[in-house]
């Protein structure tokens, strides 16, 4: 058997990120992948989409997609490649609470601390016919090589979307078919609407409120306001949401049961929740996650030991479940280590920017203007446009909104809704803000560049 202070299963960005963060200040680490380095962003998300977005034509992404990700996976690989990381490229499962045993060559190893970083797959439906070979997720969209001429989309949050504005750029002819009244559930209802009709303006075809029923053959089947209705389609890509990557890992045997929806039930520094026999003599499952508060509990830490008898485990990204980001992974990943070796630090894990990178972008930062209502929290909504701005002019990028909530007579900030050009950017500010608890007061008053688009921040009423 051999030991380290840190294993980690999963290299994608929560995993590697943590694991090279660890490395520099001095934990030895052992990192097991079964795939390739970078996870699912990296090799089949994220960074895949992002090259089609930003190419021409289907045939240009084509090419640039696997030029892309392999820089980019050589990049992690160069990362992993820190004298205090053993890279080990076999499948891992628990032994028992702390120890790992890898999968073909039966090496064991024992580490002081362990991070499960496997992240999601896709979740497809349990309908008829979704294991057509014409049906797939967006792994096997982007795998296509010929553009397919009619794409049909299920699910309309920010993969369909993604996909959606994409191919039609392309060339498709693209429906989408969604079982909620509005696309994009993270993002405030007046902006996902605003989106929605613009992107129908450019051809594609939604219907809100579907239940699929069935595919059959190239048609796909679902009820929308009592009637039937049928789509016909070369490609269905299932866009229905993800799954956590906890197959084969033996977590009962790190005393480690699943919550309902199959993820890892963490608490709010992503420490593993376990049975009270367990060897981790830990709390019992909880069906629920607790919130993140984004405070320290003020409980040290020794360095290396965790805060537990023996090893600790920790789950961070997709496969607890808390926050679906590659960004969110990452920044959970540097507070584990944190945690590990007693540093504190003061990440907000409750302000949580999101992108969705549609035709025009759109990005969120904080609760949505409905949710501030059913929370009955106090506030007052700021709104501006593309069109008054010099910049989108110049840019004829005049197609957006910025939707700004605060507390009463500009005080603090508490979330941001945007849709248009560099949506993304925009609400990253606003993040900066929001993080530091300033208001919109302070915001007004921060001097912005003329003409750039961030100018829509200080125009808002």
């Amino acid at each position: 058997m051999k030991e380290t202070d840190l294993i980690i299963i999963g290299a994608g960005p929560g995993g590697y990120k943590a694991a090279v963060y660890a490395a520099k200040h001095g934990l030895k680490v052992v990192i097991f992948e079964d795939v390739n380095v970078g996870g699912t962003c990296l090799n089949v998300g994220c960074i895949p989409t992002k090259t089609y977005v930003h190419s021409a034509t289907f045939g240009e992404a084509v090419e640039r997609q696997p030029q892309v990700v392999e820089a980019l996976r050589g990049g992690v690989e160069t990362l992993l490649s820190h004298p205090n990381i053993t890279l080990v490229r076999e499948k891992a499962k628990f032994i028992d609470a702390g120890t790992i045993e890898a999968s073909p060559s039966g090496e064991v190893w024992r580490g002081a601390n362990i991070i499960v970083a496997t992240g999601s797959s896709a979740k497809m439906l349990p309908i008829p016919g979704a294991d057509r070979q014409n049906v797939g997720s967006s792994t096997e969209l982007l795998a296509l090589k010929e553009l397919p001429k009619r794409l049909c989309i299920i699910g309309a949050g920010v993969i369909g979307m993604e996909f959606a504005s994409v191919f039609q750029k392309f060339g498709s002819e693209v429906t989408v078919v969604e079982y909620l009244k509005e696309c994009l559930p993270m993002v405030d209802s007046d902006i996902a609407k605003r989106l929605r009709k613009l992107l129908e303006k450019r051809g594609i075809t939604f219907y809100m409120g579907a239940g699929v029923k069935s595919i059959d053959g190239s048609t796909v089947l679902f009820e929308q306001k009592g009637k039937e209705v049928s789509v016909e389609a070369d490609f269905i890509l299932i866009a229905t949401g993800r799954k956590a990557n906890t197959e084969g890992l033996n977590l009962e045997a790190a005393g480690i049961a699943l919550a309902p929806n199959g993820t890892i039930p963490v608490d709010e520094h992503f420490k593993a929740k376990t049975l009270s026999n367990s060897p981790l003599k830990g709390e019992k499952t909880s069906e629920e996650n607790l919130p993140l508060t984004g405070e320290d509990t003020g409980q040290k830490v020794s360095p290396l030991r965790g805060d537990l008898e023996g090893s600790s485990i920790f789950a961070i990204g997709d496969v607890n479940g808390r926050q679906m980001l590659a960004h969110a992974a990452e920044m959970q990943g540097i507070h584990v280590v944190n945690r590990i070796l007693g540093i504190e630090d003061k990440i907000r894990f409750e302000v949580m920017p999101a992108a969705i990178f549609t035709e025009p972008e759109a990005a969120c930062v904080g609760p949505t203007e409905d949710q501030l209502k059913e929370q009955g929290t106090p506030f007052e909504c700021h709104k501006s446009f593309y069109r008054a701005n010099g910049k989108a002019l110049a840019m004829n990028e005049t197609e957006g909104m910025v939707k700004l909530c605060c507390e009463p007579e500009e005080g603090k900030l508490l979330s941001a809704h945007v849709f248009g050009a560099h949506a993304a950017d925009i609400v990253q500010e606003v993040t900066a803000f929001i993080t530091l608890g300033a208001t919109l007061r302070q915001l007004r008053e921060t001097v912005h560049i003329h003409p750039t688009l961030s100018e829509v921040l200080i125009e808002v009423n």
